[in-house]
């Protein structure tokens, strides 16, 4: 199910900014890629995450990208099922229902480094009451992830959770041996220590504050698809309905009662699910487990455990010749999978991207600048820099919430100064979808050309601008 092709349009700028990465020996601190951001401060939140994805493309392509981020998701569903109660059967079933729930939000992009770290945190604090050792890595994990992503405020916010959580389970009467004040202690000083190591990276403490205005700014949740709010008529994201849906039914249902910190956990990440789609992941991590001890609950309620208890049988011939076909089905399939994906991403990247429009300005070279699609800016930083420098790309963080109303505006032709960053910038070229209403305006304008036209994009540029043939 995670053997993917690669459609993320931010992926383009992290195999470019790896690579160089790689070959300077030093990260980011300013911008290299932008004419309308060049040399503006920039924080590389996930420059480590960038350099093990050029050094994986390097070595192994494409197949490796996408094989080594299917294995990444796949650990991180992987833990789920290891803290799901109702193993094998129920576990496993609603662990694929949660991974079906996350499937948009998949791919080859930093974000899955952040979600199997969030599954081994909850991982190390649930194992942690019987294992109390087990918390002293998560600042070690602390420090590796904040060089990773700026996910690592997850990380920490689990943290805290479990802190106020078992508070509040000790506060309503759930005084088991767990809940002593050497636990109290023990993970109040993780936490400080995991607070602590963020700073631990090139960009120091700014990275306290990253997270913190990525989630306030109002461009990013207005403009880029994923920091939406889930849409429920679309289909894919029904099951991640339906599981929360589950995880108000089932509580009736069931004499598994959760608890005050369960309830927390379990409240945050819906909050957050639903104000956002990108955040549907770290739901289902805290979700899956719950709802499967649930059911699990009722399950046993009805004596219906054959479910639930695997129970070890001697192994007849039969049965090992059985499992062996089995097995080596499933492997067979999913290397079937891997080809097939892999076979066709020359042919993805065709169809999600402008291929043609690319090939066409590294060899016809338009006179900049170059005004591009949004989803594009990422493709043209690995195809064209540094012959091009790109109008905008993925990273919002830099561009800032002005600047991406006045693109959007001047796309969506809003207002009547919707050409002024035309002028502004001094454009000369745009790249864009050919139903793009930007597009539309200007091809009847007797100002601009139409230069290369294909059904993914269109080249527009000033009449008298140079065009090298």
């Amino acid at each position: 199910m995670a053997a993917r092709s690669v459609t993320d349009p931010d992926v383009w700028w992290h195999l470019r900014t790896g690579q160089l990465t790689i070959q300077n020996h030093r990260v980011f601190h300013n911008d290299p890629y932008s004419f309308t951001r060049f040399d503006q401060p920039w924080m590389d939140h996930e420059w480590l995450s960038q350099v093990f994805i050029f050094a994986l493309y390097r070595v192994a392509g494409w197949g490796g990208l996408i094989a080594g981020f299917a294995a990444i998701i796949a650990a991180a569903f992987l833990l789920i099922f290891q803290r799901s109660a109702g193993r094998p059967y129920v576990a496993g079933a609603v662990t694929v229902w949660g991974a079906v729930a996350s499937i948009p939000c998949w791919g080859v992009r930093p974000q899955m480094l952040t979600l199997l770290l969030a599954s081994i945190f909850l991982l190390l604090l649930e194992r942690s009451y019987e294992r109390p050792k087990w918390l002293w890595w998560m600042p070690l994990l602390t420090l590796l992830w904040v060089n990773l992503h700026a996910g690592f405020a997850v990380g920490i916010a689990f943290l805290i959770l479990f802190l106020v959580g078992d508070g509040l389970d000790f506060a309503f009467g759930y005084k088991d041996t767990q809940l002593s004040p050497a636990r109290f202690r023990r993970l109040a000083v993780v936490t400080v220590l995991c607070v602590v190591v963020v700073p631990l990276s090139p960009y120091g403490t700014q990275m306290y504050r990253y997270p913190f205005e990525t989630l306030h700014s109002h461009a990013m949740l207005a403009y880029i698809g994923e920091w939406l709010s889930p849409d429920f008529h679309q289909a894919r994201y029904l099951p991640a309905l339906f599981l929360m849906l589950a995880t108000l039914v089932l509580p009736a249902l069931s004499a598994r009662r959760l608890r005050p910190r369960e309830l927390l956990l379990l409240g945050v990440t819906t909050y957050a699910a639903l104000r956002s789609v990108r955040h549907i992941p770290i739901y289902v991590l805290i979700a899956v487990p719950l709802v499967s001890s649930m059911i699990e609950a009722c399950l046993r309620a009805k004596g219906k455990t054959v479910l639930l208890d695997s129970s070890r049988q001697p192994l007849t011939l039969l049965k090992v010749i059985a499992n062996a076909i089995l097995l080596a089905g499933f492997l067979a399939f999913t290397m079937a999978r891997l080809h097939y994906v892999v076979a066709h991403q020359p042919e993805t990247e065709a169809k999600e991207f402008p291929l043609g429009a690319a090939a066409f300005l590294m060899t016809s070279r338009p006179s900049g600048p170059l005004l591009n699609h949004y989803n594009w800016g990422g493709y043209f930083i690995w195809k064209l820099f540094p012959v091009y420098k790109v109008y905008i790309d993925g990273r919002a963080d830099l561009y800032g919430d002005t600047f991406m109303d006045e693109f959007a505006a001047s796309y969506y032709l809003k207002g009547k100064s919707w050409q002024d960053p035309l002028n502004q910038w001094g454009i000369q070229t745009l790249v864009l979808p050919p139903d793009a209403p930007l597009t539309l305006a200007l091809r009847a304008m007797p100002g601009w050309k139409t230069t290369f036209s294909d059904r993914q994009s269109v080249v527009l540029t000033r009449a008298g601008s140079g065009v090298s043939q």
